[in-house]
């Protein structure tokens, strides 16, 4: 499998960001990436209103999605994002969805909201309540995860027993002290907990840092990028996930239960 992460800024102006998509979209295309990672929340952001991202909340049948699935028909790229979508009340919930040829073929709530380090999501955002199915991509089985859910082990857990070889995570992750540290150093550890590659895209700007990550089943980076908007690409191998899950066999050698979503 040929993955690619993505990073930009997110911008008040959904056309603005709409447009950035879609231009990731069509570059990973020309790449024949299989797998296109993007940030979180990639609707709408502002720097001085933090809740522009769930006033701007539309729902999957509208124009932002649409215009995402109208520049990847005919494509058999699978693109990884997510947005907004209303819940009532001037509420939203903080949606993945995995979009292929013009459909959308996976869609996931945010289990863990970001209620830490000050901020609380949970004020205009209402959580998931199920784990996100396994999506097929280029042969390999992908689990898929958002930005907060990193710090909970049990998530990436849960999706490897399943059958997930590779993660993807959309991240839109704030700056502040020693975040970038905790970035790296989870990425590498759920990627070791579970023997997964790892594809994590998260926003850069003012606000979040960027740091986008392709990791392997040992975490090891194998394609990273910095804090300026860019894309890079790395290539995942069955038979690599078969080499580091026959030497370190820690999902057979497990003797707890399988995790169990409260």
């Amino acid at each position: 499998m040929k993955v690619a992460v993505g990073q930009f800024a997110v911008t008040p102006d959904v056309e603005a960001n709409l447009a950035a998509c879609c231009g990731w979209m069509a570059q990973a295309d020309a790449q024949q990436v299989d797998l296109l990672v993007l940030p979180e929340a990639v609707l709408a952001r502002s720097d001085s209103d933090s809740s522009l991202a769930v006033k701007a909340a539309q729902p999957l049948e509208g124009p932002f999605v649409s215009g995402l699935l109208a520049a990847g028909r005919g494509s058999s790229l699978t693109t990884v994002l997510t947005l907004h979508v209303p819940t009532g009340n001037g509420r939203a919930a903080n949606t993945l969805v995995a979009l292929r040829n013009g459909e959308i073929v996976a869609s996931y709530q945010k289990l863990h909201l970001y209620d830490a380090f000050k901020i609380q999501e949970s004020l205009q955002v209402d959580a998931g309540q199920s784990v996100a199915p396994l999506i097929e991509v280029a042969g390999m089985k992908v689990g898929l995860l958002t930005c907060y859910d990193l710090r909970f082990p049990e998530l990436a857990m849960s999706l490897a027993l399943a059958g997930a070889q590779v993660l993807a995570l959309p991240a839109a992750w704030v700056r502040g002290g020693h975040k970038e540290r905790h970035w790296e150093l989870l990425l590498a550890a759920r990627a070791l907990d579970t023997t997964c590659y790892v594809a994590a895209a998260d926003e850069c700007g003012a606000r979040n840092i960027g740091l986008s990550r392709v990791v392997d089943p040992l975490g090891v980076t194998l394609a990273g990028l910095g804090e300026q908007p860019g894309m890079v690409c790395a290539s995942l191998s069955q038979e690599r996930l078969a080499e580091v899950r026959a030497s370190l066999p820690v999902l057979a050698n497990r003797r707890f239960a399988a995790p169990r979503l409260v």
